[in-house]
């Protein structure tokens, strides 16, 4: 069970985030989680949005270069310690994680994380056998 995250290189200067976000508002595209890793020259845009296919189409033809990966999206436990435990799971079981990152969804007590792992099939597997929800693409959609 994965989600749709488009990875966008974007060059890091003033503006060039205010561009990318308006072609989004002009084609009524709405992000659901964002992360952007910097370099001096360039940014990876990591994004979540409620229409990954059209996403894509419209950030090909405004000229980006972007990608699209399976990742996963995970419920965890709004607690000290929640995150703890999924990490080791994944540690114990020779899972690298790659990145991660939070997004905020309206649910109480509820924290959700995006998870960048090599061997998805194989986090799904053991994250699933030890009681972690997984979140797909049309529940994280409910999510708002």
């Amino acid at each position: 069970m994965t989600v749709k995250q488009i990875s966008v290189f974007i060059e890091n200067r003033p503006g060039r985030l205010a561009e990318f976000a308006d072609i989004f508002s002009k084609n009524n595209i709405n992000m659901r989680a964002m992360n952007i890793a910097e370099t001096p020259d360039f940014g990876v845009l990591r994004i979540i949005v409620d229409d990954p296919f059209n996403a894509a189409n419209v950030i090909k033809d405004a000229g980006y270069i972007a990608s699209v990966t399976n990742v996963l999206a995970v419920a965890i436990p709004d607690q000290p310690g929640s995150l703890l435990s999924i990490l080791t799971l994944i540690g114990e079981n020779d899972i690298n994680l790659e990145y991660t990152y939070a997004f905020p969804t309206r649910e109480k007590d509820t924290a959700y994380m995006i998870m960048r792992v090599l061997e998805n099939e194989k986090a799904i597997q053991v994250l699933s056998q030890n009681g972690v929800k997984l979140i797909s693409q049309e529940e994280l959609l409910k999510l708002y």
